[in-house]
């Protein structure tokens, strides 16, 4: 295995120079093309570093930095964020279309010194590197890309971020939610992902001539599959456009005419195209090319794969379990079978690369234990948050001969008795929602800032999949939404919002949720 995804960039491009390695809707790149690109950003930025007296001007050398990325949903996003690394940096991907507060959380937690956006969203962040300034005092300096990717690649300046790579070296940072308020950086090296895609394409065997239909955030850990699996395999990513995503015959008729033969999306978002009556209507045509379906991020309904299932009957379903410090997934399972309703489908085993067992703890039962992962593919930790780290990347009790460092995944799981692991659930507040992970304490923090809210309880019905917010104050339903619309991702806004004259208490005065009813 090589050390860094630039080197299959390398070698890929040069097998297939001429071969179309993204699309989107407007437009499509080769795999040479790709490559010349990440050469002229990665060029551009160590220019620029030298300019600004961040790096030596000798030699170029300086320590990894983050680098933000805010770029739209397109076919360059991907060459902005391989630039980052051929100049010896990680990129930390931004959505552009966040809340104003959660970008200003993301910017707080990665404070980067520059961040690279476009045209389209130049204006956008602007604003928010202002505001940023405003709140801290740092300042960020934009990098255009549309800028960049004229600069002229010289190997003179990229030698210096060779020459300070290794495959432990960061490669990105993803943000997830985090019990503090603050989102959390994952940090993640070039080797762990490799070890993940490795992993992964043992099992679903892609190569040249299938293509993948992207429908993931490119800010998303999920997307990492669909950017980088092109350059392990030689195979075409179809970033598909957002608005087709609840809209089952546009999305459906994109996948047939692009030939995607591979989809690894969110249960959540296949379940909601199952609920659309995706293969209900006879004048929706199913995706006919589509060979293998790879889901994760949540539990999928029984009842939704059946629908697709049966849908797509000559398909095959593989189910993921594994959180962002795990480098997207860490173990799977092959569904040989229709699944009833009443069936659980196991999380199944670790990929290769993955030791995944179970540690038994005080609060649970005989054969139930917190899921546990060790292995090349860890992620390197949270990003300027140390002791959030160690509390859940440790050495493992279990080899007090040797160290071994292992992730604390705060799942719960046993085994079946085909040595299969199933997944039972959280061992603490966070929960896993449109296949994103919540802190249920982030939504509390938040809840509080609203004025009119003097207490507030977060809660998770699983079965209903929705997120309820109970409060006390004078604020109504209508300002709790309208404030998560404004300043949070839209998977975090409380669906029910439910005014209490006061919270229940347990006699130690503590809230006691039992008597939290989510009807």
């Amino acid at each position: 295995m090589k050390s860094s995804i630039l080197e299959y960039l390398y070698e890929t491009s040069s097998i297939y120079p001429d071969k179309v390695v993204y699309r989107d809707n407007d437009s499509s790149i080769t795999f040479k093309y790709l490559r010349e690109k990440v050469d002229s950003i990665g060029t551009a930025i160590v220019k620029v570093l030298i300019e600004s007296g961040k790096a030596n001007a000798d030699s170029g050398d300086i320590s990894p930095m983050p680098i933000a990325v805010m770029t739209g949903r397109h076919v360059l996003t991907p060459a902005c964020f391989l630039g980052v690394n051929r100049a010896g940096h990680f990129y930390a991907p931004i959505e552009p279309e966040l809340p104003d507060q959660r970008l200003a959380q993301i910017l707080d937690v990665a404070s980067p010194q520059f961040i690279i956006t476009d045209r389209e969203n130049l204006e956008r962040t602007e604003a928010a590197v202002s505001e940023y300034k405003n709140e801290t005092g740092n300042d960020i300096n934009i990098l255009l890309m549309e800028e960049l990717l004229q600069e002229k690649a010289d190997d003179s300046f990229l030698e210096a971020g060779k020459r300070n790579m290794t495959g432990m070296s960061p490669m990105y940072m993803i943000f997830t939610s985090g019990s503090t308020g603050k989102p959390k950086g994952v940090l993640t090296s070039h080797y762990s992902l490799l070890c993940y895609l490795d992993g992964l394409n043992d099992v679903i065997g892609l190569d040249e001539t299938d293509v993948l239909g992207n429908q993931s955030p490119l800010d998303y850990i999920a997307a990492v599959r669909d950017m980088y699996l092109p350059l392990f395999t030689g195979c075409e990513t179809v970033i598909i456009p957002r608005s087709t995503t609840a809209m089952p015959d546009q999305l459906f008729g994109i996948l047939n005419d692009n030939q995607v033969t591979t989809l690894c999306w969110s249960a959540s978002g296949l379940e909601v195209l199952a609920k659309l009556g995706a293969f209900e209507s006879e004048s929706i045509e199913p995706p006919k090319h589509v060979k293998r379906i790879v889901f994760s991020g949540s539990v999928m309904a029984p009842k939704y794969l059946r629908m697709w299932q049966d849908g797509l009957p000559e398909t095959l379903f593989i189910n993921q379990y594994g959180p962002t410090e795990t480098t997207a997934s860490c173990t799977y399972y092959v569904i040989k079978e229709k699944v009833e309703e009443k069936d659980t489908v196991p999380i199944g085993k670790p990929f290769k690369n993955y030791k995944v067992f179970l540690m038994p703890t005080e609060e649970t039962e005989d054969g139930i234990g917190e899921i546990c992962v060790a292995g090349p593919a860890l992620a390197l930790g949270y990003y300027r948050a140390e002791e959030q780290t160690n509390k859940v990347f440790i050495r493992n009790p279990k080899t007090p001969e040797y160290y071994e460092r292992i992730y604390l995944t705060g799942d719960l799981g046993k085994y079946n008795g085909d040595g299969d692991l199933l997944f039972l659930g959280r061992k603490d507040r966070q929960i896993k929602h449109m296949g994103h992970r919540i802190e249920l304490d982030e939504i509390e923090h938040q809840a509080l800032k609203i004025e009119g809210v003097t207490q507030a309880a977060a809660m998770y019905n699983k079965e209903k999949e929705t997120l309820y917010l109970f409060y006390t104050g004078e604020a109504t339903p209508k300002d709790i939404v309208l404030y998560f619309r404004a300043n949070m991702p839209s998977y975090m806004v409380p669906r029910k919002n439910i005014q209490l004259e006061e919270m229940p208490k347990l006699p130690n005065g503590k809230l006691d949720r039992s008597k939290l009813i989510m009807e």
